[in-house]
């Protein structure tokens, strides 16, 4: 059977969803110059903007448009600004140019100060730096120095952003530059992070899933990471696989819905029953062996999906045992109906 190829990635949609939901915490841990100078408390999200390039002959978006205040400026319209975070998925020499002309038409219509931030996400360590500029000169006269901020997510280094407390910079982390060898390590900070923030669940959903996004682990390294995971102290590792459990049983649902093939969400079963054993085995360790064992003979992804969804709620051992026992009838009776 012919392999059945991706979705394209939907970039624009995956940072306006994350930058839109994490709007402070983007500003202050890349500009904190900006965030120092604007007023939080009065942040509103503009309507889409679609121009139409008459030239390319094409109509191009800008999704994002936050505007904001001043601190310590007039009250009134005098003190509002613009805020305006451009994603780019790929190099593009003629890049510059374009925000430019957003800017433009942006100012046109808003006649407001505006803070252009591009932000480059494609994949490879680049080489070259991206200019922060756009100018146009002549012989006898410098026309324009536009300028905006200018953040590549691949020159920074995704060690020295595992350590803060910031729902964006667990997200971005995906997009950092990391060698091959730490790919699990990675991930494995990603959702310590997470853990951590206590976040509601949608939001711990979003991070998880951007996450995940760009940066796949294979079942190999998966394996790795649930072992890395012993290396922790034993309530925070109980957290992280809260939160990891929670999201695996996420998409379990959400494959379902867009009519996955089964093969594909069965293949990776035997990874969710080692989370859920690793769980098991570190709030049940007086019982682990026989708990694990019931749980290895649960092979129907509906019935794991409950399981995941009320284990959590377990306090001792025998209460587990009793959900097992039910959840080993199901798959019975599944079996049987099948």
């Amino acid at each position: 059977m012919k392999e059945q190829a991706l979705p394209p990635i939907d970039h624009d949609r995956l940072f306006k969803e994350l930058l839109a939901t994490f709007f402070q915490d983007f500003i202050e841990l890349f500009f904190p110059q900006v965030a120092a100078a604007i007023d939080f408390g009065h942040v509103k999200f503009l309507q889409q903007e679609v121009f139409t390039d008459v030239t390319a002959g094409e109509k191009r978006k800008v999704d994002l448009l936050v505007e904001t205040k001043l601190r310590g400026e007039d009250t009134g319209e005098e003190g509002l600004i613009i805020i305006h975070p451009e994603s780019q998925a790929k190099r593009q020499t003629e890049f510059p140019e374009r925000l430019f002309v957003y800017f433009s038409r942006l100012y046109e219509k808003y006649r407001r100060r505006i803070v252009p931030i591009a932000i480059f996400s494609y994949d490879g360590y680049p080489r070259v730096t991206e200019p922060e500029e756009f100018k146009v000169t002549l012989p006898f006269l410098d026309v324009l120095r536009f300028r905006y901020y200018s953040l590549e997510l691949r020159k920074l280094q995704w060690r020295e952003y595992a350590s803060r407390d910031n729902p964006v910079a667990a997200a971005l982390l995906s997009k950092m530059h990391y060698n091959e060898e730490d790919r699990v390590q990675v991930k494995k900070e990603c959702f310590r992070m997470i853990a951590r923030l206590q976040l509601d669940p949608a939001r711990e959903q979003m991070i998880a899933g951007f996450f995940e996004t760009y940066l796949q682990l294979t079942e190999r390294e998966e394996q790795q990471l649930r072992q890395a995971l012993h290396e922790l102290e034993p309530r925070e590792e109980e957290r992280v696989m809260r939160v990891m459990i929670s999201y695996e049983r996420k998409g379990w649902i959400k494959g379902r819905e867009e009519g996955k093939l089964e093969g594909q969400i069965e293949g990776k079963i035997e990874g969710k029953i080692d989370l859920l054993c690793q769980y098991v085995a570190t709030c049940f360790p007086e019982s682990a062996a026989e708990l694990q064992a019931a749980l290895r003979q649960i092979k129907e992804i509906a019935v794991l999906e409950r399981l995941s969804a009320t284990i959590f709620d377990v306090k001792h051992p025998e209460q587990l045992r009793e959900l097992l026992l039910a959840a080993l009838e199901d798959c019975s009776r599944a079996q049987k109906e099948s």
